[in-house]
């Protein structure tokens, strides 16, 4: 007897349907998989002959074939032993097949038939929902995650014996009810920007990153306060909205990073690789390919400390995530696309030593060192940074002085309103939800200067040298800066503002008046 089944496998962030045949033929007892599965997958054998014994069934000593259709995909993960072992159940007769009728089945086994959890359960779901398959049956443990969608009956099962049961209609596996929105958010382990003294310039420039999403470069000394700026910044930016959370969570389930039992994340996420990261570490990747860092920080903060200490292949490959929001990895029989849409935070020391700047005692650099070190940090790569800002050293008064900036909630408020003026503004624009992913379209009709303003940025093009992403990146700041203003239109003070973010741009330049 011929079973057929519906599963899934994930493809990038995406999840594919997939059809499990299982035949019992005559022949060699055995089983074999076919239909380009990897390596996990065919070890899946042992753990389903392993499981179905241990759960109280006979394996059959017949020839078993089994095909994973379509057979042109490469199947990953593990999350084909359950449908494997409910196949060959039904193809002796054991399990009637009514209730697999549009019906999806995942899930990992055990030797001992315990169902464990797999990698991207909610991506399986939203592929579900897209081709009308109205229920999927899944490890307990993912149930919730699966259950965001609502127009997919999702079945929560804990071992191989209760998804026959249910499938025999012997007992009712509960429906696990719908989650409707992303956990609030509870504050508990924000750090908080009252803690930082001094560097009033860096925070305001956070607060305008923040603000418009734009990417920003602290270049600083060690101990001026970058590292411990940029973990202060998810504590600013907005909540996620329902389809932020979606995305996050979809990422971070196919990377196995969700933990078990949670439904969505309700959190921005916030990434910190070390500088000795590989490329595929960074954008993703690999011989069986996963997202990378870039993805991880989808829709949150991407910081990199010690920018200059990258490798330079791992450091351009930032370049096309930074421009389009998303990532594509090639392979011989396919394409990948990973989305990407972060906001860069970068920190650097103005030097190899880090103290250049400090006093002439301090710096053991001399000018082509410190050439060399800057240069690391390419033009394009630098273009696509819309916020240059150096820190100082604290001064003495600065550090044992009781006073403390603003908080955190005060500054997040302002950010909030700003985004919110954006998200009116871009209403029904698509993927658009801050300045920072503007087209040259939206710049010709939502960042118009006026003559004096006009006059001031092509003063600063001509000397400055600035290129076209460099103007238009200065346009989407100064719309940004315009916003925490309150003001419908882009004045010179908030271009003027703008311009001084590009301190980059001028060291490659005489030191000029704008």
């Amino acid at each position: 007897m011929l079973a057929q089944l519906v599963s899934g496998t994930i493809f990038g962030v995406d999840a594919i349907t997939v059809e499990v045949e299982v035949d019992l033929g005559r022949g060699l007892p055995g089983m074999s998989v076919v239909g380009l599965p990897e390596s996990a997958v065919r070890e899946g054998r042992e753990r389903v002959v392993a499981a179905l014994r241990n759960s109280g069934f006979d394996v059959p000593p017949r020839k078993i074939t089994v095909n994973l259709a379509p057979a042109d995909i490469r199947k990953q993960g593990s999350a084909f032993d359950l449908p494997i072992a409910i196949g060959i159940l039904v193809s002796q007769g054991l399990v009637p097949p009514v209730r697999l009728t549009e019906s999806c089945l995942v899930g990992e086994l055990g030797l001992d038939g315990e169902l464990r959890p797999i990698r991207g359960s909610l991506s399986l779901a939203l592929r579900c929902r897209e081709e009308g398959i109205g229920r999927i049956i899944l490890p307990a443990a993912n149930a919730r995650e699966a259950a965001v969608v609502p127009e997919v009956e999702v079945r929560g099962a804990k071992s191989l014996q209760e998804v026959v049961l249910y499938l025999r209609d012997e007992i009712e596996l509960e429906r696990t009810p719908v989650e409707t929105a992303p956990p609030a958010e509870s504050g508990e382990d924000d750090l908080d920007f009252a803690e930082v003294r001094g560097q009033e310039q860096a925070k305001r420039a956070i607060e305008v990153a923040a603000a418009g999403a734009h990417n920003l470069l602290m270049i600083g000394s060690p101990g001026t306060g970058k590292s411990m700026l940029a973990r202060r910044i998810p504590g600013i930016l907005p909540p996620l909205s329902r389809e932020e959370s979606l995305d996050v969570t979809r990422i971070h389930s196919v990377a196995g990073r969700l933990p078990p039992g949670q439904a969505l994340i309700g959190r921005r996420p916030f990434r910190a690789p070390h500088h000795t990261i590989t490329e595929a570490g960074l954008i993703g990747g690999g011989i069986n390919p996963r997202p990378g860092e870039v993805s991880l920080a989808h829709n949150g903060v991407l910081f990199i400390d010690e920018i200059p200490e990258l490798r330079r292949a791992t450091l351009e490959a930032l370049r096309q995530p930074l421009e389009e929001g998303s990532l594509m990895i090639r392979r011989a029989r396919s394409a990948i696309t990973y989305p990407a849409r972060f906001m860069l935070v970068a920190a650097m020391n103005p030097c190899p030593c880090g103290y250049y700047g400090a006093g002439p005692a301090m710096c053991t650099c001399h000018y082509g060192q410190i050439e060399r070190y800057r240069a690391r940090i390419s033009g394009p790569l630098l273009d696509r940074i819309d916020l240059h800002v150096e820190l100082p050293a604290l001064s003495p008064e600065e550090m044992t002085g009781r006073r403390h900036g603003e908080g955190s909630a005060t500054i997040r408020e302002r950010v909030i309103e700003a985004r919110q003026r954006q998200l009116d503004r871009f209403r029904g624009r698509g993927a658009v939800y801050a300045n920072a992913q503007m087209t040259v379209r939206d710049l010709d009709q939502f960042c118009r200067l006026g003559p004096a303003a006009e006059e001031l940025l092509q003063r600063a093009m001509r000397r400055l040298h600035l290129s076209a992403r460099a103007y238009h990146r200065v346009l989407k700041l100064a719309r940004t800066i315009a916003d925490l203003a309150r003001s419908d239109s882009i004045e010179t003070t908030h271009l003027a503002e703008a311009l001084q973010y590009r301190s980059f741009d001028r060291r490659r330049t005489p030191e000029v008046s704008v």
